[in-house]
C-alpha cells in the first residue's frame, strides 16, 4: 500500500487522539526501522520504551511463532505453562511474592490500586480508604490510573474521577507527610517520573517513603512501566535504591512489543489482598503474552543486559553533557541508564523531534522542555555517536 494511501485510511477511520509524525514504519532490524519507502532511522525511541531487544531477535520471534502454532488463548479457567513459567521468571526478576497479568500498564495500575484498597478493608474492615500519588506523575488513561496523574491537563475534561486521591511533590518527603491520615491506603509513584520531565527519585525520598509505608501500615506502589526491565542497569529501577515496594507494576518491556503488562505483590501485600472474585480479566495473561513474558526475562539475564546498560549508560550522558557545554539551547540533561531528557529552552522539544526525523533518527518528548530518549537496551557506543551526530546538525541547524 503506499504510504499516502496509508495515511489517509488511518485518518479517515481512526478516532484522532494521536499526534502522528508524518512517518509510515514498515518494519524493524537491530536498532533501525526502516519507513514504507525504505528510509533508514536510528531508533532512540523504542517504541516508547518498549521494544527493548530492538527488532528481530531471532530467539524472541522464534518462540512467539511457536506459540501461536500450538495455542493462543485459554481464558485464565485453567492453567497453562507459559503462564506457570512467566510468572516465575517475574517474581524471580522482582522479588515479590506473586503477580498478576494484565493487557497493559493502565490496567496493571488499576489492579495495584485496587490490591491497596482491599489490603484498606481487610485490615481495617471499612472503606473509605486515600491514596496518595505525585504532581506531574503520569501512570496512564483509564478512570483509576487518570485518578492518580498529577498532571491536570490530563485530568480535567474527564471529572469527576476516582475520589480520595492527594498529591504531593515528588521528591518532596514533607509533602507526603502532610497528606497522610488513618485512612491513607496506599502512596503511589514512579521511581522515575516518565511523561513529567525525566526525574529520578532521590534514595531520600524512596528510602522516606517505604519507612512511612511501615509505620502508618500503608503500601508503597512503585510504577516501573516505563523504568523497569533493564533500562536504568537493573531488572527494576527500584533495584538501583536500598527499598522494596509492596506492589510494583510492569509493562511496555516486559513483553517486547506484545501487549501485557501486570503487578506485583510482596509478602506483606500478598497476606491481605484481592481474592476470587475481586479481580480479573479475559485475556491477560494468556499463553502468547506470557511466552513473550518469559522469553525476554530469559534473554535479558542471559545476555547480562541490564549490566550492558549500566557500563554503556555513562557514555550516553557523558556525550549528552557535550552537547549540554556546546549548545546554549541546552541546558542540562538528567535521568538513568538508557532513559535520558535532555533539557530545551526557547524551542518547544516537539520541533527537535521533527526535525531529527529529516536526519534519520526518532526521539521523544517529555514534559514541556525535555528532549527523551528511550533507546533499545542493544545499542552500542556507535550508536550513541550516531545519535549524537545528528542531533548536533538539528542544534545546528537551530
Amino acid at each position: 500500500m503506499k504510504t499516502e494511501d496509508i495515511k489517509n485510511i488511518n485518518d479517515d477511520n481512526l478516532l484522532h487522539v494521536y499526534n502522528r509524525f508524518d512517518l509510515v514504519l514498515d518494519h524493524g532490524e537491530g536498532v533501525y526501522l526502516y519507513d514504507n519507502d525504505g528510509t533508514k532511522y536510528l531508533d532512540f525511541a523504542s517504541g516508547i520504551g518498549v521494544s527493548a531487544l530492538g527488532y528481530g531477535n531471532k530467539e524472541y520471534t522464534d518462540a512467539l511463532h511457536n506459540q501461536v502454532d500450538k495455542l493462543l488463548h485459554t481464558s485464565n479457567l485453567y492453567y497453562h505453562e507459559p503462564g506457570a513459567k512467566a510468572a516465575k521468571a517475574f517474581c524471580e526478576a522482582s522479588g515479590m511474592e506473586r503477580v498478576f497479568f494484565t493487557n497493559s500498564g493502565a490496567e496493571a495500575i488499576e489492579g495495584a490500586i485496587k490490591a491497596a484498597k482491599k489490603y484498606f478493608y481487610l485490615k481495617k474492615g471499612c472503606t473509605g480508604a486515600n491514596v496518595i500519588a505525585m504532581d506531574h506523575s503520569f501512570h496512564g488513561r483509564t478512570v483509576g490510573a487518570l485518578s492518580v496523574t498529577g498532571t491536570e491537563h490530563y485530568r480535567e475534561a474527564f471529572y469527576p474521577l476516582m475520589g480520595e486521591v492527594r498529591f504531593a511533590n515528588f521528591n518532596d518527603l514533607d509533602s507526603v507527610k502532610a497528606l497522610i491520615d488513618e485512612n491513607t491506603c496506599a502512596v503511589i509513584t514512579e521511581t522515575l517520573q516518565g511523561e513529567g520531565g525525566i526525574y529520578p527519585a532521590t534514595p531520600e525520598f524512596l528510602e522516606g517513603l517505604r519507612k512511612l509505608a511501615d509505620e502508618n501500615d500503608f503500601l508503597l506502589i512503585l510504577d516501573e512501566i516505563q523504568c523497569g526491565m533493564g533500562r536504568t542497569g537493573k531488572m527494576f529501577c527500584f533495584q538501583n535504591y536500598d527499598v522494596v515496594p509492596d506492589i510494583v507494576t510492569s509493562a511496555k518491556a516486559l513483553g517486547l512489543g506484545v501487549p501485557v503488562g501486570c503487578f506485583g505483590l510482596s509478602k506483606r501485600a500478598v497476606e491481605y489482598t484481592l481474592e476470587p472474585g475481586d479481580h480479573g480479566t479475559t485475556y491477560g495473561g494468556n499463553p502468547l503474552v506470557t511466552t513473550a513474558v518469559y522469553t525476554s526475562v530469559d534473554i535479558m539475564n542471559k545476555t547480562n543486559l541490564p549490566e550492558h546498560v549500566k557500563e554503556l549508560a555513562p557514555y550516553l550522558e557523558e556525550r549528552l553533557d557535550a552537547i549540554v557545554n556546546d549548545y546554549e539551547i541546552a541546558t542540562a540533561h538528567r535521568g538513568m541508564g538508557f532513559m535520558q531528557g535532555l533539557v530545551v529552552k526557547d524551542i518547544k522539544p516537539v520541533e527537535i523531534v521533527k526535525a531529527a526525523l529529516k536526519e534519520g533518527v526518532i526521539l521523544l518528548t517529555a514534559g514541556s522542555d525535555v528532549v527523551r530518549m528511550l533507546p533499545p537496551l542493544v545499542i552500542e557506543k556507535e550508536h550513541i555517536d550516531e545519535m549524537e551526530t545528528k542531533l548536533r546538525k538539528v542544534l545546528d541547524n537551530l
